[in-house]
């Protein structure tokens, strides 16, 4: 039997050179942010729940940012690891002016000055309760306009260090505004605001918190008083339109692989660009099937990119930039 059929889509599929030319989602270099870890160790350090990813000296974090300038991955994130005898409750080492955030930030700044940095404001590599801010008196809530105070602080220190893109990811109210009203008083109106507009309290965050030391005992902190619950879509509109009325420069969707569908709800409904972040978990998923054989690791980690590209993405915070920037340059990325 012959059917009598006006369009073939399979035509379009016939071969890799066709599928080539009509693809329409592309993940370029340019759309890559690499976070990375430091600590003030002598040494570098594995991190067992994210395989490939190290906790840096500073020395080797410049390293990196010169790998990431080579492969043309246009901006890192730093987060610190700091030793828990320097954490107390109210995290003010945060706000201690030559901190190892800071000095990492100096340092990468005067090797790679053309090179993004951002740099995460948010209490939590610094406070002995975990928390992303201030705990009341009973230790039962954070305290959001202390909070906000302090990330303000935060904040212009990073600044002064160097910092060209502040993202802060502690989901406090009216953060974003507070945050550049301090940074325009300092002075700096050049630095931009990457808000992570819509932090959801995911359950996929763990081997970050291991890299960063902010997971206390045990058991997962909840942070669902100040987090978005995993159920909701349409409060990330609310969310979102505070943080570009407050001055958000770029907001951003965290994690992503399980919210494209939130994804794809801002990038069509604001101008702002729109970030994601591949967390750790997401990344770390995909390590441990391929390591177990049930996936195809490069074809996987290629796809799960796309996916978020595809879904509205204009830039993606992922552990893979460094070796995905790399494959891209080589034309061996497989999507």
């Amino acid at each position: 039997m012959k059917l009598e059929l006006p369009r073939r889509l399979r035509r379009l599929r016939r071969t890799d050179a066709i599928r080539r030319l009509v693809r329409e989602t592309r993940l370029d270099v340019g759309d890559l942010i690499w976070p990375l870890f430091v600590h003030d160790e002598s040494e570098s350090s594995s991190i067992a729940s994210l395989p490939g990813v190290e906790r840096h000296t500073i020395d080797s974090l410049v390293r990196c940012a010169r790998d990431a300038e080579t492969w043309g991955i246009p901006a890192v994130a730093i987060f610190p690891c700091i030793p828990p005898s320097l954490k107390d409750p109210d995290g003010t080492q945060g706000l201690h002016p030559d901190n190892l955030l800071y000095r990492a930030v100096r340092a990468v700044k005067k090797a790679c000055p053309n090179l993004l940095v951002i740099t995460d404001v948010a209490l939590d590599p610094y406070t002995s309760h975990g928390h992303d801010g201030l705990l009341s008196a009973d230790g039962l809530s954070v305290e959001n306009d202390r909070t906000v105070e302090a990330l303000c602080r935060l904040a212009v220190l990073e600044a002064q260090a160097g910092a060209d893109i502040v993202a802060p990811s502690d989901m406090m109210d009216g953060r974003v505004g507070a945050i550049r009203a301090g940074l325009d008083a300092g002075g700096f109106f050049d630095v931009a605001i990457l808000s992570y507009a819509v932090k959801y309290a995911s359950a996929l965050y763990g081997p970050f918190r291991d890299a960063v030391g902010s997971k206390i005992g045990k058991d997962a902190i909840s942070k669902a008083t100040y987090q978005m619950d995993v159920a909701n879509r349409r409060e990330a509109r609310t969310e979102v339109d505070l943080d570009v009325a407050e001055g958000a420069d770029i907001v951003m969707i965290k994690p992503a692989t399980y919210f494209l569908d939130v994804i794809r709800e801002i990038r069509d409904n604001y101008s702002v660009p729109v970030a994601a972040y591949q967390v750790s978990g997401e990344y770390s998923q995909i390590h441990a099937a391929a390591r177990l054989g049930w996936l195809d690791y490069e074809r996987t980690r290629d796809e799960s990119l796309i996916a978020i590209k595809r879904s509205g993405a204009d830039m993606i915070l992922t552990y893979f930039a460094r070796e995905v920037a790399e494959e891209i340059s080589r034309g061996r990325f497989s999507r």
